[in-house]
């Protein structure tokens, strides 16, 4: 979660469950009940991809249990299948909208049939929208399982989730461990949450645009 003082939206100290899984789908199924449990979606966290970690301890070999408590970790937000399939529907249907249209204007400037530009604007639509969704498809794919991969299985996949009261407290800590969950226990430490910690950071809907942040050259 750290980066350069330009790239730092918000700091603050803040008071957590973490736990250590060695199943990336126990971790998931516990996430899930976390969010049906009322646990804000924004508020769970989980392990980086394993390069990032090497990158950020130096190829240092630290317990995960360890690790958890290291403000210097690197963490990123949960991503539910729930997220991934609003973020194709959003996706799809913008980009499908839009061809649809500017193949519709184009038609209509060249003075075409009515009943083709229909014709020609439904199937343009839907063959960009369709691109759009296997191209959104793939890269939330992969940034679903960054940090869950088989080797960080092995080594300890790491949870976070940040809790304000006593009582979701006591319920996140009573998830996790139900969900085989190592190492259960609360901490308070500091995070510095940047533009890379937010879900979907790197979703473009246009599947022509490449893989850069917006607005930057």
């Amino acid at each position: 979660m750290l980066g350069s003082s330009e790239d730092i939206l918000d700091r603050m100290r803040t008071r957590e469950v973490t736990g250590v899984f060695h199943s990336r789908k126990a971790l998931i199924d516990a996430a899930e009940e976390l969010l049906v449990a009322g646990i804000d979606r924004a508020d769970i966290d989980v392990s980086a991809s394993v390069d990032e970690l090497d990158r950020r301890l130096n190829y240092q070999s630290i317990p995960a249990a360890d690790l958890a408590d290291m403000p210097i970790t690197p963490r990123q937000s949960f991503m539910g299948i729930d997220d991934v399939l609003s973020a194709e529907a959003v996706a799809g249907s913008i980009a499908g909208c839009i061809a649809a249209i500017a193949v519709a204007a184009i038609l209509v400037a060249r003075g075409t049939e009515p009943l083709y530009v229909g014709i020609f604007s439904i199937l343009s639509g839907l063959t960009v929208g369709g691109i759009a969704v296997t191209r959104v498809r793939r890269r939330l794919y992969r940034e679903r399982t960054l940090g869950l991969e088989k080797q960080s299985e092995w080594q300890g996949l790491l949870i976070w989730v940040r809790v304000r009261s006593p009582e979701k407290e006591a319920e996140a800590q009573e998830i996790l461990a139900r969900h085989g969950a190592e190492a259960v226990h609360v901490h308070e430490i500091e995070l510095a949450k940047t533009p890379k910690d937010l879900p979907l950071h790197s979703l473009r809907v246009d599947p022509w645009l490449g893989d850069e942040p917006l607005g930057r050259p």
